[in-house]
């Protein structure tokens, strides 16, 4: 069988056909490596045109990072996406979703215990990196908190993917971010993987 094998011209390949395919002109330059690797993470180059977010977030996220900020992540899947030799060595990746107060939690709230965990998220969330990958409702519900005057995280990094609140969740964001630097992914699409690459691209230029 003939197929490419040497990593490094793989990878090379890859990214050049993701510049080649992929039209970045509409977002800011600061912007582009992040869709590119956001693209990589799942294949598709029109993804570009679903990516927006704001110029200011890679320089939020690196230097909330340095600061010793934790990342708070709304699944497993999300955290174990994180490259975590990029990231600063005392980084705390943050996941709430298990811990044992959120059922009860949820059932109090009236919501499900995705958002519940983000409700946790409350004493942590002043100058952090949000990640979030799967949930919309956790993406509504950090909002929710946002607009009642919650403390505000560093940055939002948010592609939560699904049929039933995705877009909708997403577009909140776009629309009104509290003033936090963020990226996302309009629309249906997003994911985990998605998610974790962004942050992965702004995390490259730090040195633990």
């Amino acid at each position: 069988m003939s197929y490419l094998r040497d990593p490094d011209a793989i990878y090379a390949q890859s990214f050049a056909t993701i510049r080649a395919e992929a039209d970045l002109a509409a977002l800011p330059p600061a912007l582009h490596d992040t869709a590119i690797r956001m693209i990589h993470a799942c294949g598709m180059p029109d993804l570009a045109a679903d990516i927006v977010g704001t110029a200011d977030i890679v320089e939020a996220t690196r230097t909330a990072l340095t600061e010793g900020a934790p990342v708070l992540c709304d699944c497993e899947m999300v955290r174990s996406g994180v490259i975590r030799r990029l990231l600063p060595k005392d980084t705390e990746l943050l996941l709430t979703l298990s811990h044992p107060d959120v059922p009860a939690l949820a059932e109090r709230l009236g919501t499900t215990r995705s958002a519940a965990a983000v409700e946790l998220w409350r004493d942590r969330l002043a100058g952090a990196v949000v990640l979030i990958g799967n949930a919309p409702t956790a993406l509504f519900h950090l909002l929710e908190m946002l607009a009642a005057g919650a403390p505000k995280p560093a940055a939002i990094i948010a592609a939560p993917v699904g049929f039933v609140g995705a877009a909708e969740s997403k577009a909140l964001l776009a629309e009104a971010s509290h003033g936090v630097p963020f990226v996302t992914v309009l629309g249906r699409r997003g994911g985990s993987a998605i998610t974790a690459a962004a942050l992965n691209a702004m995390t490259r230029e730090i040195h633990p």
